[in-house]
């Protein structure tokens, strides 16, 4: 997983009522760190955030948390990562995250993470960046977002060719294995600023 160095995950600041989620988290933390990958994360210790990053840093992984001001207090944000950025917004978060990654996870989540995940696939399609991004289906967490994918391309606001900006992992289990079938993306001439 060399062609990885780094690899940033949305997912919830909540646990969610399905165990099989925090289950998930845990799976991919150990698994980044078992194969030398930094997680690059949103930064709380609470929730599917903090269950993935401590797995990863208690497997001995390395952790990037970013973390707007305004949220450090109510994410409560994660003292024992690796590096800790405070950002002023939301938005400079999202860059960094997108800029210290060299592929994008998404974990089960809400508003937030579906945010962060339509806007780097958004991103991609736009050729600002052309780094992998996978969907991880926890007990059908990702179905909802593929259906609102595909209900766009079906009334023509989105091209048939839309889910060739994303992978589909079934299970925290599938997505290293996925990720190695994937080529590494690189910064387009845009760039991300």
């Amino acid at each position: 997983m060399g062609r990885f160095g780094a690899v940033a995950v949305f997912c919830g600041s909540r646990f969610g009522h399905d165990p099989r989620h925090r289950e998930a988290a845990v799976t991919l933390g150990r698994a980044f760190a078992g194969a030398g990958i930094r997680l690059v994360y949103g930064g709380g210790r609470v929730g599917l955030m903090g269950v993935l990053a401590d797995a990863c840093l208690d497997a001995g992984g390395a952790v990037t948390g970013v973390i707007p001001t305004f949220l450090h207090r109510r994410e409560v944000a994660h003292a024992r990562v690796t590096e800790l950025i405070e950002t002023a917004t939301m938005h400079a978060r999202k860059m960094i995250m997108a800029e210290r990654a060299d592929a994008f996870v998404m974990l089960p989540g809400g508003l937030g993470t579906l945010d962060e995940t339509i806007e780097i696939i958004t991103w991609r399609q736009l050729g600002l960046h052309d780094k992998p991004i996978i969907l991880c289906d926890v007990a059908g967490s990702a179905a909802p977002l593929i259906g609102a994918i595909e209900a766009a391309m079906a009334m023509g606001f989105a091209a048939a060719d839309t889910p060739r900006l994303y992978a589909v992992a079934e299970g925290a289990e599938a997505v290293l294995p996925l990720l190695a079938t994937l080529a590494p993306g690189s910064h387009t001439e845009a760039d991300l600023t």
